[in-house]
């Protein structure tokens, strides 16, 4: 017997346990006189296989009631299973759902606006591709390398959503196939990208990455994921996708580069996912490939962290101040507060 709410599933086999107990009859003889296998008359009563005609047809021989009553047994609990299963299931995704930033994804029109809560299901059912919520928890579905600030269980579901309309815009874009050594040949070149205007790079930048397989997706921040960026195979393309919450410059770029190693380094598509070593790893990369560690030794040798400084040394090594400044920043050398108007506060349009 299996339940829910509203319904109660019980199988035939309930009435063949009932028939055999007026009897007196064990399922031992039960299965001999059946020609079946203790085992399959076991799994009968139990409602763990289906109670097939030719079954019906040895039970009216055995028993003495009409095949036509144990198919109609059947056919009810089978209808009864489905509405019992459909409602927890229902039930468990209601929960779910409420993990998921609806509303913020309704404004930005990744969904339709509801507030009924079985229609948000429904809809994220068909946003996420799959027949029940609880599969996002799957692994094999949920394949991401990502940059964030921060993780919780719910910024993990606004991660999922996040990803997932990432995904959707990537399979507009038209790619070639995949070629990472073409990407490790053109880095310098969107390193020297820095100093230019998102309206100049941008365009660029997208079909350069879609000559090596890649599409470039900017999305909106959604809350409490605490997403800066993330990275992922989806079919034959590698999806990248930003957020673009007016981020300052080294930010973009930092975050860009983060998923850029993730791919050069082979993290996209493992069996178990980006372990914290890969992030590290990645991010390590990001840091030194924007400013090797030479060339910030070098800088910082020069004992002056003076706003003209900074831009004499970032023009020398062909990147943007902002850059130099949040290196300078997160390693200690100056304080958060300083030389921030230097960066570059990006906009980028969706």
């Amino acid at each position: 017997m299996v339940r829910s709410r509203s319904f109660i599933a019980t199988p035939p086999g309930a009435t063949i346990k009932e028939q055999l107990n007026y009897r007196g009859m064990s399922q031992k003889e039960f299965a001999a006189r059946m020609d079946m296998s203790e085992k399959h008359i076991s799994k009968l009563i139990n409602g763990e296989v289906q109670l097939t005609p030719e079954v019906a047809v040895r039970l009216e021989v055995v028993l003495g009631v009409p095949a036509k009553f144990w198919n109609n047994l059947e056919a009810v609990y089978r209808e009864k299973l489905i509405k019992v299963e459909a409602e927890n299931a229902m039930d468990a995704d209601e929960a779910l759902a409420k993990q998921l930033p609806y509303n913020e994804m309704a404004k930005f029109g990744w969904v339709p606006e509801t507030r009924d809560s079985k229609e948000k299901v429904i809809n994220l059912r068909r946003y996420f591709e799959v027949v029940e919520l609880s599969l996002l928890e799957n692994k094999q579905i949920t394949r991401i390398a990502c940059r964030r600030l921060a993780v919780t269980e719910k910024g993990d579901f606004a991660l999922m959503a996040w990803a997932q309309e990432a995904k959707i815009e990537a399979r507009n874009i038209e790619i070639a196939p995949i070629d990472v050594k073409r990407l490790i040949g053109i880095i310098p070149e969107i390193r020297s990208m820095t100093v230019l205007e998102p309206k100049e790079f941008c365009p660029k930048l997208k079909k350069m990455l879609s000559d090596c397989g890649i599409a470039l997706v900017f999305l909106p921040h959604l809350k409490g994921s605490f997403l800066q960026g993330a990275s992922f195979m989806d079919g034959n393309k590698i999806v990248v996708g930003l957020t673009v919450r007016g981020k300052d410059a080294d930010k973009f770029w930092f975050s860009l580069f983060h998923e850029l190693a993730h791919i050069i380094l082979g993290h996209i598509g493992q069996a178990d996912g980006i372990s914290d070593k890969d992030e590290k790893t990645a991010d390590s990369w990001s840091r030194d490939t924007l400013i090797s560690e030479d060339a910030f030794i070098a800088f910082k040798s020069r004992d002056s962290y003076s706003a003209a400084s900074v831009c004499e040394y970032a023009n020398e090594i062909g990147i943007a101040p902002g850059i130099l400044v949040g290196r300078l920043q997160n390693e200690g050398c100056i304080k958060h507060s300083m030389l921030n108007d230097l960066k570059e506060h990006y906009e980028i349009a969706v």
